[in-house]
Parts: structure tokens; C-alpha cells; sequence
């Protein structure tokens, strides 16, 4: 779903501009299931982390390469399975890049691709950052806690947290 325009608005660019609207479609879905769950601070790294991954799960689980308005709903529990704390999340992002990377070099497109480079860089993102959060495998050594932000904290990559989130967005939508 590349749309494309002129590089220039006063016609001396004569190259093209290519305008990554699959990727922006899919981060704007995400955005719009993780608001409607109001899980946290649209402002917060953890809403991005969200948001990243939600929308590398919708990007690259379009395996048609056009992502529809109208087949949102109808790819809900695909995302959702998708999602799941069982699943190789990971392992799929991976592939599914890996994948559309060689589909383009094997159909000679020699150009970047303005949709794959924005999913690749969600995807270093969310591998690269740590968020600190809850550790959720520590026992507390007795005593109740006052509050979330007390306890035992551990840093995480920022596709641990933001996959959960998302699963429990498309859950609440």
C-alpha cells in the first residue's frame, strides 16, 4: 500500500517520494486499540512499547500486502492468538522480516522500502530499550505493598512489556 507523490512541490524534484502508508495504517490501528483500553498514558514509553508492537503484529501479519478497514475486526483474534503470552512472538517478528526482506531482493526492488525500514526500526526499538517494571517472578519477603510502585523492579526489553499490553488492548476492544 505505497502511495506515491512528487519529492518537491514547486516541480523541479524529479525523483519520488514514497509514503510508507501500510506501516503509519498499522500504528494507527494500534494506537487506536490501546486508547480505547486507556491501559496507560498515551505519553508513556510503555504505551509505545505497546503500540510498537501491536503495530509490527498487524504489518506483518498482512500477508496480503493491503491492509483493509473494512477486515480490521475480522483479524482481531488473529492478532490476538498472535499475541498470546504462549506464542514465539519474537521468533515470528524475525521471520516475517527476514521474509519480506528476501521477497524484496528476489523481485529486484532496489529501492528502500519506506514500510519495511519503519517496521525494522520498531522492531531495534523494542529490543534495544529497556522499561523498568514490576519483576513479576519475585517474591515479595512478606508484608503487604502499599502501592505498584513499591517492590522488587527488573529491566526489561521493551517488546515484554508492550506485547502483553497489547494482547490485553485487543481483549478489551
Amino acid at each position: 500500500m505505497l502511495h506515491r507523490g512528487q519529492e518537491s512541490t514547486d516541480g523541479s524534484g524529479g525523483g519520488e517520494l514514497t509514503v510508507p502508508m501500510a506501516w503509519l495504517y498499522a500504528e494507527y490501528i494500534a494506537d487506536e486499540l490501546l486508547r480505547s483500553g486507556d491501559l496507560m498514558p498515551p505519553t508513556s514509553f510503555e504505551f509505545r512499547a505497546g503500540r510498537d508492537a501491536l503495530a509490527l503484529t498487524v504489518f506483518l501479519s498482512d500477508t496480503d500486502g493491503e491492509l483493509s478497514g473494512i477486515r480490521v475486526v475480522t483479524q482481531l483474534e488473529t492478532w490476538l492468538s498472535l499475541t498470546a503470552y504462549d506464542q514465539p512472538w519474537q521468533e515470528w517478528v524475525e521471520e516475517r522480516l527476514a521474509d519480506l526482506t528476501a521477497d524484496a531482493v528476489a523481485s529486484g526492488r532496489t529501492g528502500r522500502d519506506p514500510d519495511l525500514d519503519l517496521a525494522r526500526a520498531a522492531w531495534r526499538w523494542l529490543q534495544e530499550t529497556e522499561l523498568l517494571a514490576p519483576d513479576l517472578n519475585a517474591v515479595p519477603g512478606g508484608g503487604t505493598l502499599a502501592g505498584e510502585d513499591e517492590g522488587p523492579k527488573v529491566w526489561t526489553p521493551a517488546w515484554q512489556l508492550g506485547l502483553p499490553l497489547s494482547h490485553l488492548a485487543i481483549h478489551l476492544f
